[in-house]
């Protein structure tokens, strides 16, 4: 084969035609694998970086595989952690069903005490006072001068004082100086018996109608004769003494009966002073069954007559004022003039060293704190002749109650004194049997005379207000600086409230403030019952008060298993307050068996929940890896281990979470107990929504990269791609065009290789 020449011709189109297979062969093999760089013959650079990016991308797709499980992984986690959110809510809800069951306790801690008086909106009680003293002007006695000072025995009536008529006869024939048996009663006539009131010696004066007016009261003269026990007139009685001629009311008021007869007259000169002592109060009068019992005042003087000349005596208490016909006084020889009109006879008491230097009238009144204080001119009783159910002590009559009655005959200004307290509640009475027992008030002081002065005590019962009438105010100093005050007053001194101004203090009780509250009005005091429960609250305590006034502090219901003032517990009280009310010693808490059964079967369902959270944490997991049971997972995102995620687990059972097994009898026995594991549970809630929120960005980051290796993977592929791929288009014409090629390659070939045939044939 050796010797076979080619031509040139036929060697150029064979050479050709080769070349063009070759490219042929090549051009359908790009076209049947895709690539135009199928060995590194091909293009060395492009094909091993092309490999070294495919190793690249396939290196990482094989991380891929370990990100979707770590996705998985913490997917399971987060998961796991929504049901134990879900189981921690549950666990909530049975510790706030304790809250609101009833409390475990029948009774809570305490100490109590009661103040009188006390309201909610005033628990400083009762307002107490204490007595105080207000003084009177100086009062002087009657002594000369008026400048010796009264004293506790002046008395308040003076030195009787009297008028004395000039002497008169009576009208007998054989006229005679009258005296207290003459005759009143007679007929006409200058011989006729009986008193001559006139120089004339006409009719006598004193005939039926008769008036005399003494010191207000009246006497009147009526003919006939005297009645008896029980024909006397209602309210009257006869006079027992004598010849029975005067018939009086025993205040004043008296008739005199002149007789049977004009001729058979029996009132005497003697009757008409009588009847003018009793109304002036020399003398008194005791009605028993219609009979009167007179007699002469202590101390006075009767009226009399001597040598034909009345005498008129006033008492101690008072003035004597006589009014009555001209003529009729005149019979008396105690006026000159004449006539049937009126004519008034006077005469007053004079005051003395023993005596006050203003006397006081008859009749006058003192109205100490609503109640009154008479004044009356009257000798005093007996202790049989006194008002039922009043009684007599020194010279002044008290029904009980505060009112009196002074005797001014013989009382003294202690008499007053004394008036004057039991008005005030300073003293009290205590009447038995008429006679009065007179004490003075705890706390108070009885009301005195010191160098003239009065000083009365206000007594706590009410402030001292004296108004007066007559001359009362005036004559005891009562009247003010100038004289003309109309009311005399005086406060008692106050401190408002039982325990005003006192301090309470409680030691923090259960981790609370320290209470420091002090009782009052002022600023940052506290005296309403919401205001104490202000300042308790912040120490675990609160207060009620009853309608007695019992004021009860105890542990609020989240403390109900505490005892105050114990050593854990704390709470001691303290203060001020404690020594002015009387304090009861601290209770211990009584449990409530009832109650206390159902929150321990609370218990139970809630250590329920916890198991469940333990069985929950260790089932969080995914091919092996459990992120709530302590676990750690390791993520690689790229081909050379130079970037990694490490993600470090939790222990998210109950006791990883804070959550401890509950003891019956221990917790939830009051609303603290059950705040406290409401408190764990809180904290655990957080602790899972941290947890929570850490898994949530450990698992974007993971997502983030799983996307971007993805991506990376296209890139590097889509890279090695754009090395080693063929263009199908191009491969395809030059396919087509190396074909066409081929084609007349052969042709031409075959036109060469006739025309060797056609010399060959030149040859043969």
């Amino acid at each position: 084969m050796s010797g076979i020449v080619l031509s040139a011709a036929v060697r150029q189109n064979l050479l050709a035609l080769q070349s063009t297979t070759s490219l042929l062969a090549t051009t359908q093999n790009d076209l049947a694998t895709g690539n135009k760089v199928n060995s590194a013959l091909d293009n060395p650079t492009d094909y091993f970086t092309a490999q070294a990016l495919n190793s690249r991308a396939s290196d990482i797709g094989n991380l891929l595989d370990g990100i979707s499980n770590g996705v998985q992984v913490l997917q399971a986690a987060n998961t796991g952690i929504t049901s134990l959110t879900s189981l921690i809510s549950s666990a909530k809800s049975i510790a706030n069903q304790a809250l609101q069951t009833t409390v475990g306790y029948s009774t809570l801690s305490n100490v109590s005490t009661t103040i009188a008086g006390a309201t909610a909106q005033d628990l400083t009680g009762t307002t107490t006072y204490t007595n105080a003293t207000a003084s009177s002007n100086l009062l002087f006695s009657g002594a000369a001068a008026g400048t010796t000072a009264a004293v506790g025995t002046t008395t308040l009536g003076g030195t009787a004082g009297a008028v004395t008529g000039t002497a008169v006869d009576d009208n007998e024939a054989t006229p005679a100086t009258i005296s207290t048996s003459t005759l009143l009663y007679a007929a006409t006539g200058a011989t006729a018996p009986g008193l001559a009131g006139l120089t004339t010696g006409a009719a006598t004066q004193f005939t039926n109608g008769t008036v005399l007016t003494v010191n207000g009261h009246t006497i009147t003269f009526e003919s006939g004769a005297a009645p008896t026990a029980t024909t006397v007139p209602s309210g009257y009685g006869i006079n027992s003494g004598g010849d029975g001629n005067i018939a009086t009311d025993g205040n004043g008021d008296s008739i005199i009966y002149l007789g049977a007869s004009a001729t058979a007259s029996t009132a005497t000169v003697g009757d008409v002073l009588t009847a003018v002592d009793l109304a002036s109060g020399v003398k008194g009068a005791t009605l028993s069954a219609g009979v009167a019992t007179i007699a002469l005042n202590a101390s006075q003087t009767a009226s009399s007559i001597t040598a034909g000349e009345v005498t008129l005596q006033t008492s101690t208490g008072a003035a004597l004022s006589v009014t009555g016909e001209a003529n009729v006084l005149k019979a008396l020889g105690l006026t000159s003039a004449t006539g049937a009109g009126n004519d008034t006879i006077t005469a007053t008491p004079t005051t003395s060293s023993a005596s006050l230097n203003t006397l006081i009238t008859a009749g006058s009144t003192l109205n100490v704190d609503g109640k009154t204080i008479t004044f009356v001119n009257a000798g005093t009783p007996a202790a049989a002749n006194v008002p039922t159910g009043s009684g007599v002590d020194g010279n002044i009559v008290t029904d009980g109650n505060g009112n009196s009655t002074v005797y001014l005959q013989k009382a003294t200004i202690n008499d007053v004194l004394n008036a004057i307290d039991l008005a005030t509640g300073v003293q009290t009475a205590s009447n038995s049997s008429g006679t009065a027992t007179l004490s003075t008030t705890s706390g108070d002081v009885n009301s005195s005379i010191v160098a003239g002065v009065l000083k009365l005590s206000t007594g706590t019962a009410n402030d001292l207000d004296i108004t007066a009438t007559g001359n009362a105010l005036a004559a005891l100093g009562l009247n003010g600086p100038t004289g003309i005050n109309t009311s005399f007053n005086a406060s008692r001194t106050a401190g408002a409230g039982g325990i005003n101004g006192k301090t309470l203090t409680f030691t923090s009780f259960n981790g609370g403030t320290a209470v420091n509250v002090t009782f009052g009005s002022g600023t940052g005091e506290v005296s309403t019952l919401d205001q104490l429960n202000a300042a308790l609250q912040a120490d675990n305590l609160t207060a009620t008060l009853d309608s007695t006034g019992k004021l009860t502090i105890q542990a609020t219901n989240d403390f109900a298993s505490s005892t105050l003032g114990s050593a854990t517990a704390g709470g001691s009280i303290g203060g001020t307050v404690t020594s002015a009310l009387t304090w009861s010693t601290a209770s211990a808490p009584v449990a409530d068996p009832e109650a206390q059964e159902v929150r321990s079967s609370l218990v139970d369902q809630y250590n329920n929940i916890l198991q469940q959270i333990t069985t929950t944490a260790q089932d969080s997991s995914f091919n092996g890896v459990n992120l709530l049971n302590g676990d750690q997972l390791k993520l690689t995102f790229d081909e050379t281990g130079k970037s990694v995620l490490n993600i470090t687990g939790v222990t998210f059972n109950a006791a990883g979470l804070g959550l401890a097994n509950l003891t019956e009898g221990v917790d939830f026995i009051d609303n603290n107990a059950t705040n406290n594991v409401l408190t764990d549970l809180n904290n655990a809630s957080t602790t899972l929504q941290s947890e929570a929120s850490s898994l949530g960005s450990n698992l974007s980051v993971v997502q983030i990269r799983q996307t971007f290796s993805q991506s990376l993977i296209n890139v590097l592929q889509t890279g090695a791609s754009n090395l080693t791929l063929a263009d199908s288009n191009q491969e395809a014409a030059d396919s087509q065009a190396l074909s066409t090629r081929q084609s007349i390659a052969v042709s031409a070939l075959a036109l060469a290789n006739q025309s060797n045939q056609s010399v060959l044939q030149l040859l043969r």
